[in-house]
């Protein structure tokens, strides 16, 4: 992920007035919704950067105003061009954090080099000495040192981290062949040696850096994957090389959201490349944790978002249950010659879609309270999973009204109560209950997919759902006895159920990624973002549990029909 590149490890400063940590996230957040092309989210937590800001005590200056510049051309830009302001806008607040709070880097660099120094005498030493135990004793002390001190050039040059990194990364790769060859081991040791000189000197030109990606690293896994298929053994050293080479400008992203995955790819894909050529090397193996690696990669980068068509869904399905309830009480109403009591039906709907959106309003709150990294991602998965529960109930119930006897009886049954008790409160009882009912799961199921939408597309729609349910109760009143309703009933069912398949498996997903339940992956079966299934043992079988009480229920009502049928007989 490039905001490895884009929003560079930062020096600690001492405390100051201005909030640059919630800068920073701000712009990270933006980064993440542009690769995902939600512009709606990007353009948000661009406004909330402008936000915090604008409330920050920082006299005008020629770094500022290239912030003010910047980000008024990334509010403006499209997502194509977002990226690259967003990079600069990064930079330029680095730039006037650092005028705040001035670091001396020319002393961190010569404290670098003094630290790294013994480790790199002694690897030399090894290497001069060809002793391989040796070699491999001081390739391992060196590299135990570069992680403790590696912090000032991750922060100071992108450029000679990713360097030193590729040519450890090497020798690692040389020493793990059958037999390793100790000029080649020199050639690499001397190209990490005038790096890191050229790091502590400062003279180490910094190149343009290209702006790679998850989608770069699984590219190139998939060309490996085929190469060694095909028996090309060179050709997949050498797309495991350009891995590796890329791998410092990406690995930011995969040590976040799995940190596992980080530490056997550092430690493995540099193992492989060196023993493939070895005589007893398992090349099945190898193929079968290529094909894992590229998996647990696409895990990390797919599209697990709703789009507008979901959001339409939920409303309509929910609307239409309770506005055909209440335009058919209307309806009973006119042919029993008691219009007095249309008014309050419409009271009870009334409060039931007040008491909805209270509800809908102190749900937003809580979910709003829990904003910070994992958290927010834990509550997403959690509240989706219960709405999901939710939906198979919903689906269920409505099988069993999705044939004409069942509807009738459920209607009859409604009106029959409220009018037998004559009273002004059952009427607007059963209208109010039938909102409000629709209204807290609509609620509930919103809350569920509202964070992996963008904002436009939620409300859209919503909005389109709204349009057409006032068509439909128009068009219900004129004709309520010739629509079929049983009919909607059996359509809407499988659609629940498919956006109850998918919210498990994205629910489920999200808490995999912040590690609440394990994820098990099966390399050979692909990614279906569009339906949430994903290749891992734990959301495929709570989703063919769900299947199987869809199976189950189906068989439960056709059982109870042939039950009815018998008796009747």
């Amino acid at each position: 992920m490039f905001i490895v590149i884009v929003l560079p490890i930062r020096p600690v400063f001492a405390e100051t007035e201005t909030n640059y940590s919630e800068l920073y996230i701000s712009i990270s957040d933006s980064i993440m919704e542009t690769k995902k092309m939600n512009d709606a989210e990007a353009v948000a937590s661009l406004q909330e950067f402008e936000t915090i800001w604008q409330q920050q005590k920082l006299e005008s200056s020629e770094l500022t105003k290239e912030i003010d510049k910047t980000l008024k051309q990334a509010l403006q830009a499209d997502s194509e061009t977002r990226g690259a302001l967003l990079s600069s806008l990064s930079k330029a607040l680095h730039e006037v954090e650092k005028s705040e709070n001035p670091v001396d880097e020319l002393a961190e660099r010569e404290k670098f080099g003094q630290l790294m120094e013994p480790a790199l005498t002694e690897l030399d030493q090894a290497i001069e000495s060809g002793s391989l135990e040796e070699i491999e004793q001081a390739n391992q002390q060196f590299i135990s040192t570069w992680t403790r001190n590696e912090r000032p050039v991750r922060e100071q040059s992108i450029a000679a981290y990713g360097a030193i990194e590729t040519s450890m990364a090497f020798i690692r790769i040389t020493l793990a062949e059958e037999k390793p060859d100790l000029e080649v081991l020199r050639t690499q040791f001397n190209e990490l040696m005038v790096t890191v000189d050229q790091f502590v000197s400062g003279t180490l030109k910094e190149t343009a850096t290209e702006d790679y990606s998850l989608t770069t690293l699984t590219a190139l896994l998939d060309e490996s994957s085929d190469s060694l298929q095909k028996g090309k053994l060179d050709e997949t050293k050498h797309s495991l090389r350009e891995f590796i080479q890329i791998w410092p400008n990406v690995e930011g992203e995969v040590r976040t959201k799995n940190a596992s995955l980080y530490t056997e790819l550092e430690n493995e894909l540099p193992l492989m490349i060196g023993q493939l050529s070895n005589s007893d090397y398992d090349l099945e193996r190898a193929e079968r944790q290529l094909q894992n690696f590229t998996q647990q990669i696409s895990l990390l980068q797919t599209n697990d978002n709703f789009s507008f068509w979901d959001s339409a869904l939920i409303l309509l399905r929910e609307g239409l249950e309770a506005l055909l309830i209440i335009v058919a009480l209307l309806s009973f109403l006119t042919n029993a010659n008691q219009p007095a009591m249309r008014k309050w039906v419409y009271v009870g709907a009334g409060a039931g879609l007040a008491l909805s959106i209270a509800v809908a309003v102190m749900m937003s709150t809580v979910l709003q309270s829990v904003t910070i990294g994992n958290d927010r991602e834990m509550m997403e998965g959690y509240v989706g999973l219960v709405a999901a529960a939710l939906m198979i109930g919903v689906g269920i119930w409505m099988h069993q009204k999705s044939s004409v006897a069942s509807w009738n009886r459920y209607i009859s049954k409604q009106m029959g109560q409220a009018i037998s008790k004559g009273s002004v409160l059952a009427m607007a009882s059963v209208s109010f209950l039938s909102v409000f009912r629709e209204g807290a799961e609509t609620i509930v199921f919103y809350a569920g997919i509202a964070p992996k939408m963008s904002t436009v597309e939620f409300l859209m729609g919503i909005l389109l759902a709204v349009v057409i349910l006032a068509i439909v109760a128009v068009v219900f009143m004129k004709l309520s006895h010739r629509i079929p309703i049983h009919r909607f009933f059996a359509v809407a069912t499988m659609l629940i159920y498919v956006l109850a398949f998918k919210i498990i498996g994205v629910s489920l997903h999200t808490l995999q990624l912040t590690n609440v339940i394990n994820t098990t992956v099966q390399p050979r079966l692909p990614i279906i973002d569009f339906i949430g299934f994903y290749p891992t043992n734990e959301t495929i079988m709570a989703q063919l549990g769900l299947l199987l009480i869809i199976l189950v229920a189906t068989w439960i009502r056709k059982a109870g029909k042939r039950s009815k049928a018998q008796l009747s007989n």
